[in-house]
């Protein structure tokens, strides 16, 4: 008689443990695997970005020197694309251009620079949102860095960091080796970029 009461309790106990580790299973998989499946699809997204070699895809730097007069302000941007490599000093923040370097390149030689960005970490960092990714005025006695990777003449993602200690920004990789290798790229650019004062 007790064995008959018994074994029927068990059983929906055994129901019920079942449904409920059913029920976190399918919370689980609903509330935090899909904001890891896109913060994946994400860092895909912009590393197939970056390694893409077809013609309608490039990568940039655009570096800003300290917060002054228009008259004084520099800037200087380098563009690579799988057929060409651009550097442009600017002044002024309307970025009237002082002096440029234009020179052509090939898909192997675009291949391997953007292998080598990658494996530097280009795109490791998250973009921020909203005033966190606002870079006016952002660290006005020194120099402001942004890495951008393009698909037709469209951002896939841009990250950026500074000089100033307090303003770090997005990107998480070492600014200096990469601006070396944007740098790299161009023919006589180290002289055209100490021709102006950032």
């Amino acid at each position: 008689m007790r064995n008959s009461r018994i074994i029927p309790i068990a059983l929906i106990l055994i129901i019920i443990a079942i449904a409920i580790a059913a029920l976190i299973s399918l919370a689980r998989t609903v509330f935090f695997s899909g904001s890891a499946s896109q913060t994946v699809s994400q860092v895909d997204v912009s590393t197939d970005a970056l390694l893409n070699t077809a013609i309608n895809h490039s990568v940039t730097l655009t570096v800003r020197g300290t917060i002054v007069a228009d008259e004084d302000f520099r800037s200087y941007q380098i563009v690579v694309t799988p057929t060409s490599r651009t550097l442009t000093t600017y002044s002024g923040y309307l970025d009237a251009p002082i002096s440029q370097i234009a020179v052509s390149n090939n898909t192997p030689a675009y291949e391997q620079f953007v292998y080598a960005l990658d494996r530097a970490n280009l795109v490791k960092g998250t973009e921020l949102t909203g005033t966190d990714n606002d870079t006016r005025g952002v660290c006005a006695d020194g120099k402001l860095y942004e890495f951008g990777v393009l698909k037709d003449g469209k951002s896939v993602k841009t990250l950026w960091t500074s000089s100033c200690s307090e303003s770090k920004g997005s990107l998480n990789a070492n600014v200096g080796n990469l601006t070396d290798m944007f740098i790299n790229q161009i023919p006589k650019g180290v002289e055209l970029i100490n021709a102006i004062v950032l």
